[in-house]
């Protein structure tokens, strides 16, 4: 697209995902009673109110996802510091809590996780990929807990080409699940998998959802997580609990 030039393509495959694919995953996620961690981008829920209201009545965590769809290490280090308290903000009005994490679109800036301890509500980032276990680092002196991401495991392997059926990606993530849940025997492990309404939303490869029914149905040496009430507040804390709410009937929730 010439620079400046609004990608209209690009707008529309995005809102297929709220329109379309966000419902579709909720209703997989709900059915199972799954918990899950939404990466959000603030202005996209606030285009996305029912989107919005469906996860503030829900179990399902948000994470900061940025105040706009937008690269935070283009960013000036002040730029990056407004955008990441208007996502605050945006957030607690849309969802009714502001973000305990936060993960960056694709990377953080060299300024991203010193700006998210001075802003001091933040339990936890993702902006990270470099292991398959939560970590600690210090960030002048404050403790800051990292939990991995992953592009691995993650839908985006459908947009790269790399899969074209539901049932590749699911055999990915079933011999991921299977391999860390052996090791897990002798070492603990933590793996992520990343789903976008947008792409996985799509019934072409919908047929990957039966990888949450795959975990679901797993022994207990599978713990289902979702941060942040699955981690702790300080290296020897005990983790926070977020505030439960009785879910509303919603078999018949639409956007229209």
């Amino acid at each position: 697209m010439p620079e400046g030039t609004p990608d209209l393509g690009a707008r529309s495959m995005f809102e297929y995902g709220s329109r379309v694919g966000f419902w579709r995953l909720w209703l997989q996620f709900e059915g199972r009673d799954m918990a899950v961690t939404v990466f959000g981008c603030a202005q996209a829920l606030e285009h996305s109110l029912e989107a919005a209201a469906a996860i503030r009545e829900s179990d399902h965590d948000v994470c900061g996802h940025g105040w706009r769809w937008v690269e935070h290490f283009r960013l000036g280090e002040d730029e990056e510091r407004d955008h990441i308290a208007r996502a605050v903000a945006s957030l607690k009005k849309t969802v009714g809590e502001r973000p305990l994490g936060w993960y960056c679109r694709y990377a953080p800036s060299v300024n991203t996780r010193r700006l998210l301890v001075e802003e001091g509500g933040f339990l936890y980032d993702s902006d990270a990929y470099n292991d398959e276990l939560a970590y600690w680092t210090e960030v002048e002196g404050t403790p800051q807990l990292i939990v991995p991401y992953s592009l691995t495991k993650n839908d985006t392997q459908f947009k790269r080409g790399n899969m074209t059926q539901g049932n590749d990606f699911f055999g990915l993530i079933k011999g991921a699940v299977d391999m860390l849940r052996d090791e897990g025997a002798e070492i603990p492990k933590m793996m992520s998998v990343g789903l976008h309404c947008r792409l996985i939303g799509h019934p072409i490869v919908h047929p990957a959802t039966p990888t949450n029914g795959y975990l679901k149905r797993k022994p207990s040496r599978i713990w289902n997580c979702s941060p942040p009430r699955s981690f702790p507040t300080s290296r020897s804390g005990h983790g926070r609990t977020r505030r439960r709410t009785k879910r509303s009937e919603r078999s018949g929730h639409r956007r229209r």
